[in-house]
């Protein structure tokens, strides 16, 4: 397949919204790249331009070589959406790292004449939030590690079931990154594209993890790659509590989070907009765990009294 002159000259007119002289060392890199990967994928080249030219322009800017291969790594995209990218939020974070992942696939084929992998999908439910004596008991245990187990599986929880982060950004999480100044915990905002403040109950927990993390990152600090695979997923499989505790999981203690605030009676937006949810609608699959309210309660805010 070739692409058509149109496309073509497109491409060799493209020029993003950085300065120039974040784009010219790696422009030609930029749109060799998408030339040789749009024929093979189903997305338009300005958006192949869009995310790989974001991509490396970050890329460069972190020192790492003006190579495709090394800015279209798992890892480099991983670190890319994550940490490079602020002014992306949402779904629109989601979608760039699929024309990434895209495009990389794309070159694959190109260069070595495989066909990219079948993608098989399917809905990811939430997991169910944990009970309350269940988390109760996992703090406890948590809190009686040893060493570096201790503050690890503390931050996992703090960052989980007080933030609400997912797995990619709770292990994004720096000590310098939470502002206590006000007395509540929160988080930076660039890092995160919203405003999240910690829970009442974790307030404390991780105003000490982080003033004892500084520059650090609050979750496994001694890690040689920022954005590790399998980084938050191993750690309770090398730590498991006793009989009777369910293993702790990054998205259980999200889902807790969660359908706690919805209980509490806190308003949907709010609470979709903390998790990084496009809208409310997101919520909907929590609502099956959160608690119907007491007779009286309803009758109160039928009639119009606030809380």
């Amino acid at each position: 397949m070739t692409l058509s002159s149109e496309i073509s000259g497109r491409i060799h007119d493209y020029r993003p919204r950085v300065p120039l002289r974040r784009w010219v060392p790696v422009a030609d890199q930029v749109k060799a790249t998408v030339a040789a990967a749009a024929p093979a994928t189903c997305y338009e080249a300005r958006r192949l331009l869009y995310a790989v030219g974001r991509l490396a322009v970050w890329a460069d800017g972190q020192g790492l070589p003006r190579d495709p291969g090394v800015w279209l790594r798992t890892e480099t995209i991983d670190a890319f959406v994550l940490s490079g990218c602020p002014g992306l939020q949402g779904s629109t974070v989601q979608t760039c790292r699929s024309w990434l992942r895209r495009t990389r696939e794309a070159l694959v084929w190109v260069e070595r004449g495989e066909a990219p992998p079948v993608r098989i999908t399917s809905p990811r439910s939430p997991q169910p939030p944990y009970e309350k004596e269940e988390l109760t008991h996992l703090r406890d245990w948590a809190g009686h590690l040893p060493g570096r187990a201790r503050l690890d599986g503390l931050a996992l929880m703090a960052l989980g079931a007080g933030c609400g982060l997912t797995p990619g950004e709770l292990r994004q999480v720096r000590g310098h990154h939470i502002d206590t100044a006000s007395g509540v915990p929160v988080l930076d905002e660039n890092l995160l594209g919203r405003l999240v403040a910690c829970r009442a109950g974790w307030s404390i927990v991780l105003a000490e993890l982080a003033e004892a993390a500084e520059e650090g990152y609050l979750f496994r600090p001694g890690r040689k790659v920022s954005a590790a695979k399998n980084l938050v997923s191993s750690w309770p499989v090398r730590h498991r509590p006793p009989a009777g505790l369910p293993p702790l999981s990054a998205r259980r203690l999200r889902s807790t989070w969660i359908v706690g605030l919805l209980a509490n009676g806190i308003n949907p937006s709010v609470v979709a907009t903390a998790a990084g949810m496009s809208s409310p609608a997101g919520l909907a699959p929590y609502h099956q765990w959160v608690p119907p309210l007491p007779r009286k309660e309803v009758i109160r805010l039928l009639h119009g009294q606030r809380r």
